[in-house]
């Protein structure tokens, strides 16, 4: 029995996928069960709830082999530590409680970097996937750059501004990732009853791009000029804020940003079993483009 959590979310719902063909049982933790398509939830278990929730992790990890723990976005939280510890904390007391055998996490890189020390939601979660450890049970931290899919939430300046915006640097050349590279990377994972121990396992995509060659890459793609500008910290954590963010987590995203800026991101080896096979290129006309089209863009 493999438990998957967030299996209507961006990396989650591609895990469940991923799962389908195989002759495992799964049983998937959401809120909402309307979210994932009913052809799929004929063949799969339900536990209907919030993995946050201590009752909903005792019900749902009961007679699991393998769990998959994706952390939900809580925007709202008054501290990034209750956004990725607290939630946290029913789970790891469940993996103990129900004798679950392995566990597949997402994470970030940057463990050991002097950056990691003060970046934001990258701190948090590198202190998350210490609770993980610290329950015994055999663990792999898929530890991850940025993903090439957060660029969908510039969609729309991308189509009528051709712009892209960040704090960090557009000379800053930094490894980027492809969601479904992280989602087959962690179903092999789960498919695989023979590990054991805890270890990382960096996904780092095929290749290191700055910001000037991501929007070089979108302009070829989309057929446009696309240019890219940075911006100031103060500019992204109030843009974050306008969006409904706390404060707290809003500073996070950008204490991980100045991390990121700073080379967190860059210490990890890149060796052939790191690297993911997903190029930007790749990702581009086959997912930004679709959205970033004219007609597209003429619907809505």
């Amino acid at each position: 029995m493999i438990v998957i959590t967030t299996p209507s979310g961006d990396i989650g719902h591609q895990v469940l996928e991923n799962l389908l063909p195989s002759n495992e049982q799964i049983r998937v933790i959401v809120r909402d069960p309307s979210r994932i398509p009913a052809e799929v939830r004929s063949r799969i278990q339900i536990v209907q709830g919030s993995h946050g929730d201590a009752s909903i992790c005792n019900t749902a990890f009961a007679g699991a082999d393998a769990l998959f723990w994706v952390l939900p976005p809580d925007f709202a939280a008054n501290s990034v530590e209750a956004a990725y510890l607290d939630f946290s904390r029913p789970a790891c007391e469940a993996i103990r409680k129900r004798g679950v055998k392995q566990v597949v996490i997402v994470s970030a890189l940057g463990r050991g970097t002097p950056q990691a020390k003060n970046a934001g939601l990258v701190t948090a979660s590198l202190a998350m996937g210490d609770l993980f450890a610290s329950t015994g049970v055999n663990l792999r931290v898929l530890t991850m750059p940025s993903f090439m899919d957060n660029l969908l939430n510039q969609a729309e300046a991308i189509k009528t501004r051709g712009m892209i915006f960040s704090p960090i640097s557009g000379d800053r050349k930094l490894p980027t990732c492809a969601t479904r590279d992280i989602a087959a990377a962690a179903a092999k994972l789960l498919l695989d009853r023979t590990w054991t121990g805890q270890k990382e396992v960096p996904v780092l995509g095929p290749e290191d791009l700055s910001f000037k060659d991501i929007a070089q890459i979108i302009s070829e793609v989309l057929g446009k000029p696309v240019q890219f500008q940075q911006i100031s910290g103060e500019a992204f954590k109030s843009r974050l804020m306008g969006f409904g963010m706390s404060d707290a987590m809003a500073q996070g995203m950008l204490d991980m940003m100045v991390a990121k800026n700073d080379g967190l991101d860059n210490a990890e080896p890149r060796t052939p079993q790191a690297s993911s096979p997903t190029t930007f290129r790749d990702w581009c006309e086959e997912v930004l483009e679709p959205v970033c089209s004219p007609q597209e863009a003429n619907t809505k």
